[in-house]
């Protein structure tokens, strides 16, 4: 028995559980012999199992047929694993025991497993070791990493404040109605600034947020959402961090499309409005009507026994903007507001935004805690530790206490406008949270593309039994009898428009022009966004471009000079515009460009059938149409279709045109002639309409409305 090691003498026994000595001999005897390279025989005591360094399996080894035979049921399995997994834990989730693992393991060449908390630290021989086991690894974040990001995922959001730690803090109001009412006038009145003329086409393309000291020494922080139909979503975001509505109505306009989507914002955010008539200087201005459309609305003013107070203002003038401000205050005092200036910052991103000099920057409106120098925060799949922070007017501050509108330096990606902030306690932390997020959402998107696989497949399965069972019918029954295509075959050749958007401005207005180009919806021509991003366009933009063939759109941005180089050289388009329908008035036009032209049918002239006439050639009679050209004019190379009530008759060309007796080219409009169809089997009838035209090329245009 000193030849035989327990190791064999265990393999032996799985197979035959009454093996004889002599027959156990025999095994050892045959594993000595064909492993040549062992200097001596192994030996695993029944304490611990050391793994000899065998090298590759000869072809021949009988030993194999000894191992633990693995079940057809089993085989082909998908098991769930990690990276560093241990052998235990492996052996766990195979279904299998340690020593079939050693086992297995031995086929792997110089490899250091040989105890159960072994870590198998290569994926390649974890792969291939699965492979051998007869499952299928699929690889996933290690169980107790998940459960240590979810246990941080949610501490990140305090309890409720002890209500002795509040105090009092500024109202939060957002401006909010349609372009054009003046709310951004509005709010250069108040501060007296001009915003106005820093707007592009009179617009508001992004939210503003600044604080406002009135003359009574309070703060109020005000956040000035556009107005245009293409920034729905930055409204609906000004609403839902705000605490009080100002609903700004021009009165020579009354209530428009953007108004009333500002009050359903508001109704969804369970925030209180207050409603500001502007524009009573203006001659048309009627205040009345305003309030009555209001009304039909669900808006119930106080004039008619409701609680939404109503001021009419001018904010061009500055007329009655001390009697809204009063209001506003009125309005946040009977909301008691308050906040914690203490321990960790929350937050909510209003926009975020790459600045040429300062870097990645994002605007933020602090709701909890107090925000300092230092601080690391996350926001969505990004997260900083604070450099510095700026107020509205781009000075340095040192805190940030609760209702505060803060730029925040430090960030190494861009947050999302609408992103919640959190503050964490050390870097760690902040990447363990950002790497979780980033997990979740690759998880996400593999399932919602597996779906969508899965609906595909669907689809073409019932195309393809639909398609089999017409071929049937028809008879076709051998197989192959069908020709098959290539798979490429039905690839969309057509035209096809590649875009990369760049916006230096912020990232709503990039979200904004994104969400404008989702309305699109045609089969003229494919309009794809091959890269977006925040920031000035760069070198590598251009060459993504010149090799897709895309243009580049940039939007209140500027271009590196190394990138316009580039640009002239490679003939790359690169497109700037500050003003969003300018930007997609131009997309437009380039749509239009790619398209081809199309046949279009343009009517020359009409004649009316006054009389047939039969004449005679050689032995055949010809009918001909002694017409009058009652429109336009006839000409011989048109086309000519004849028409008896609604029904068309005949639609070709001529055979011949004759004025009198004389073959001509033209019949101008009151001119009697004669037309001979080249169909000599169509009869005439008085009262019958000849149509004359010609087909010729014309331009196509797209039938895209973006909503604005």
């Amino acid at each position: 028995m000193k030849l035989l090691s327990y190791y064999c003498l265990k393999l032996a026994l799985n197979e035959r559980r009454t093996a004889s000595l002599k027959h156990l001999l025999r095994i050892s005897n045959t594993f000595r012999l064909k492993h040549e390279n062992y200097d001596k025989s192994i030996h695993i005591s029944a304490a611990h199992h050391k793994k000899p360094n065998t090298g590759s399996r000869p072809k021949n080894d009988r030993l194999l047929k000894y191992l633990p035979k693995i079940k057809d049921k089993m085989r082909g399995q998908e098991v769930k694993v990690w990276d560093k997994i241990t052998m235990k834990q492996l052996s766990e989730i195979l279904g299998r025991d340690l020593d079939f693992m050693f086992s297995l393991m031995a086929h792997f060449k110089d490899v250091p497993y040989d105890s159960p908390d072994s870590q198998i630290d290569n994926p390649h021989i974890l792969n291939e070791f699965i492979k051998k086991a007869g499952f299928n690894a699929v690889f996933i974040v290690a169980p107790d990493k998940v459960k240590k990001h979810e246990d941080i995922e949610l501490s990140l959001k305090r309890p409720p404040p002890d209500p002795k730690s509040m105090v009092k803090r500024p109202p939060v109001v957002a401006i909010m109605g349609h372009v054009d009412h003046g709310k951004t006038t509005l709010l250069d009145s108040l501060r007296n600034s001009s915003i106005v003329d820093q707007e592009f086409g009179g617009i508001t393309q992004h939210i503003g947020a600044f604080s406002v000291k009135v003359t009574s020494g309070e703060t109020v922080t005000f956040l000035d959402t556009p107005g245009h139909a293409a920034f729905s979503a930055m409204r609906a975001r000004g609403a839902s961090v705000t605490d009080i509505v100002v609903l700004v109505v021009a009165a020579d306009d009354g209530v428009m499309e953007q108004t009333l989507e500002s009050i359903r914002y508001a109704d969804e955010a369970d925030v209180p409005i207050v409603v500001a008539i502007n524009k009573i200087d203006k001659p048309k201005a009627d205040i009345e009507a305003c309030k009555k459309a209001l009304l039909q609305h669900g808006i119930q003013l106080e004039d008619g026994g409701g609680d939404v107070q109503t001021v009419s203002i001018s904010a061009s003038k500055g007329e009655n903007l001390d009697v809204l401000i009063d209001v506003i205050l009125t309005q946040a005092e009977m909301m008691e507001l308050k906040g914690d200036p203490k321990g960790l910052v929350e937050g909510a991103v209003v926009e975020s935004q790459v600045d040429p000099v300062r870097g990645k920057l994002c605007t933020a409106i602090i709701q909890r805690g107090t925000l300092r120098k230092g601080s690391v925060l996350v926001g969505g799949q990004a997260w900083a530790k604070v450099r510095a922070m700026f107020n509205e007017h781009g000075n340095l501050i040192q805190s940030a206490p609760p209702s505060t509108p803060v730029e925040i330096l430090g960030w190494k990606d861009l947050p999302n406008a609408g992103d919640e902030i959190f503050e964490v306690g050390s870097e760690k932390i902040a990447r363990a949270v950002v790497a979780e997020r980033e997990y979740k959402k690759a998880q996400a998107k593999m399932d919602t593309d597996e779906q969508l696989i899965k609906e595909k497949m669907m689809q073409h399965d019932r195309t393809y039994k639909e398609e089999r069972i017409k071929r049937l019918k028809k008879g076709h029954f051998r197989p192959g009898y069908v020709q098959r295509t290539k798979e490429n075959a039905d690839l969309d050749t057509g035209p096809r428009l590649l875009i990369i958007l760049k916006g230096g401005d912020v990232d709503g207005s990039v979200d904004a022009i994104l969400d404008a180009l989702d309305t699109y919806h045609s089969s003229l021509c494919e309009l794809d966004v091959i890269h977006y991003g925040v920031g000035a366009v760069t070198l590598s933009d251009v060459e993504l471009a010149d090799a897709c063939g895309a243009v580049v759109f940039s939007f209140n941005t500027n271009t590196l000079s190394d990138a316009k180089e580039t640009a002239k050289k490679k003939r790359v388009q690169i497109k700037d515009f500050n003003v969003i329908y300018r930007l997609i008035d131009a997309i437009k036009e380039e749509i239009n460009s790619r398209l081809p032209t199309t046949l279009r049918e343009e009517i020359l002239g009409e004649a009316e059938v006054l009389q047939e006439f039969v004449v005679t050639e050689g032995k055949k009679k010809y009918p001909v149409a002694g017409s009058k050209c009652i429109k336009g004019v006839l000409k011989k190379s048109g086309k000519f279709r004849l028409k008896r009530g609604n029904d068309v008759l005949f639609d070709g060309s001529l055979s011949s045109m004759k004025h009198l007796k004389t073959e001509v080219n033209s019949i101008k409009k009151n001119i009697e002639c004669g037309l001979r169809l080249s169909d000599s089997d169509i009869r005439f009838q008085q009262g019958d309409t000849l149509i004359c035209y010609e087909m010729v090329e014309a331009d196509q245009k797209i039938d895209w409305d973006p909503g604005f």
